[in-house]
C-alpha cells in the first residue's frame, strides 16, 4: 500500500468542493508537489492528511494503519509532521530552545519548561546539530532573517523524528536570494534522512527541480499527476499560469 494512502476523500464546505473525491499514495522516501492555483485544495488535502480537518468521507491510511480519524497529536506519534507557510515558531525563544521544546514533546515531556532544558544535555546536542544541519545560527527567532526562520520551522518538524512531512509553501516570502539555499537545505536533509514529503508549492522552478512526482489538482480534485514534465501540458499551463 506504501507509505500513505488516500481513498476518495472529500471535504466540503457549504457549495466549495475543497477537497473533492481523492485518491493518492506516497511512498517511503518519496518528494510529492502539490500544484494548483489559489482555491485548488492544496491546503485542506495537507490538513486532512495531518488531521488538522476530518474529511466529510474517504479514508486515509498510513503504514497500512488507518487514521482517517486521528487527532493531530495521535498521528504526530505515527510519524506525521508539518510546517507551515507562516513559520510557527516561539518568537521569544532562542532557535535553540525551539527545538528542544520539540524535542522534549516528542519525548513526551511537553510540560517541561524549557529554562529546564540544560539538565538534558542529549536533547541539547541534538538540537544542536539540528541547527548546524540546517545552518541556524543560536538567537531569538523573532531575529532571525524570514530564510531562517522558515528552516527552523522545518527543523522543529524534522526534530519529530518524521517518516513523512507535509510541507506548505516553504518558499513562500523568501528572496530570490535566499530560496535557493533554504530548499537545498531542506531537500539535502529530507534526501540524507530517506523522509517523504508532500509539498504544496507554487514557485514552478523549485517544483521542476526537485519533485520525484508532482501532482496537480484543481477545483478540489486530481488534474494531472506525473514527472516534471507534465508542467509542459497545454491544459496544466493554463491553470497555472493562464493564457
Amino acid at each position: 500500500m506504501g507509505l500513505l494512502k488516500v481513498e476518495n476523500l472529500k471535504k466540503y464546505f457549504g457549495e466549495v468542493h475543497a477537497v473533492d473525491d481523492i485518491t493518492m499514495a506516497i511512498e517511503g522516501g518519496e518528494l510529492v508537489s502539490v500544484v494548483g492555483p489559489n482555491g485548488s485544495g492544496k491546503t485542506t488535502l495537507v490538513n486532512l492528511i495531518s488531521g488538522a480537518l476530518i474529511p466529510d468521507s474517504g479514508r486515509i491510511f498510513f503504514e497500512n494503519k488507518e487514521i482517517t480519524k486521528l487527532p493531530p497529536h495521535r498521528r504526530v506519534k505515527l510519524g506525521i509532521a508539518r510546517s507551515f507557510q507562516i513559520p510557527y515558531i516561539y518568537e521569544n525563544l532562542t532557535s535553540l530552545d525551539n527545538i528542544m521544546v520539540s524535542i522534549f514533546s516528542r519525548n513526551g515531556f511537553s510540560n517541561v519548561f524549557y529554562k529546564d532544558s540544560k539538565k538534558y544535555e542529549m536533547v541539547r546536542d541534538e538540537a544542536i546539530n539540528l541547527l548546524e544541519i540546517f545552518g541556524i545560527p543560536i538567537k531569538v527567532a523573532r531575529e532571525l532573517p524570514h530564510g531562517h526562520r522558515k528552516l527552523l520551522d522545518v527543523a522543529m518538524a524534522l526534530s519529530l523524528k518524521p517518516k513523512l512531512v507535509l510541507l506548505d509553501e516553504p518558499t513562500a516570502g523568501i528572496s530570490i536570494e535566499e530560496r535557493d539555499e533554504v530548499i537545498n537545505t531542506i531537500v539535502g536533509v529530507l534526501r540524507s534522512q530517506k523522509i517523504a514529503a508532500i509539498v504544496v508549492e507554487h514557485d514552478m522552478e523549485v517544483v521542476a527541480e526537485h519533485s520525484d512526482r508532482i501532482v496537480v489538482m484543481n477545483d478540489g480534485k486530481v488534474l494531472k499527476e506525473g514527472g516534471k514534465e507534465i508542467l509542459d501540458n497545454e491544459e496544466v499551463r493554463k491553470i497555472l499560469i493562464g493564457d
